[in-house]
């Protein structure tokens, strides 16, 4: 357990330096802006890998027991993450409602996961995720309104790329194995 809360630890210790601009700023101005996102990306990765090494490690203490019936529940709401992160990286005219679909996507994949998984491991795991995407879309919503930055987006055919491409990735993690291939879990059984 020590390994997946080390990575967590850093992993949102990274991620909650460009939530507070005078933190960020004080970094750049130190190691400059290739050093600071170089050294964010270190930092970043190596909490990951420290997060998924401890996962696996981390004994299974179960704390509630899920219906089966939520892995289906969960399944509907991983439909639109693949297509809102695919939009965050490929503005269309659905981020004029969805500011940044990135912090959307990942609070909608913690939750589906939270719902599904009973285990102490993935509470800490995908609660600290969802915890830390709530806090940085407020930061993030603060921070547009403090600098008065501009709403980016693009046209329309953005949006259909990313629906038509997110729900392709959709499919190949549901059905086609990449979730068993990324996490190790088969997902085609859970809709059986």
């Amino acid at each position: 357990m020590e390994l997946l809360l080390g990575g967590i630890a850093l992993f949102f210790g990274a991620h909650l330096v460009p939530t507070n601009p005078d933190a960020r700023a004080r970094l750049v101005g130190m190691l400059g802006l290739i050093g600071y996102k170089i050294g964010f990306s270190i930092i970043s990765l190596i909490g990951l890998y420290l997060m998924i090494l401890g996962y696996k490690a981390a004994p299974m203490i179960e704390l509630w027991a899920p219906p089966y019936w939520m892995r289906h529940v969960a399944l509907i709401f991983m439909l639109p993450v693949f297509p809102l992160i695919i939009e965050a990286y490929l503005p269309g005219q659905l981020r004029a409602k969805f500011p940044h679909p990135m912090l959307l996507a990942i609070k909608i994949w913690a939750f589906a996961h939270l719902i599904t998984n009973g285990d102490l491991a993935a509470i800490l795991l995908f609660g600290s995720f969802l915890l830390w995407v709530i806090y940085a879309r407020i930061s993030a919503g603060r921070r547009d309104a403090l600098v008065g930055r501009p709403l980016v987006t693009g046209p329309a055919r953005n949006d259909w790329i990313a629906l038509v491409a997110g729900l392709a990735i959709y499919g190949y993690f549901a059905l086609g194995g990449g979730h068993n291939w990324l996490v190790g879990v088969p997902l085609a059984a859970v809709s059986l």
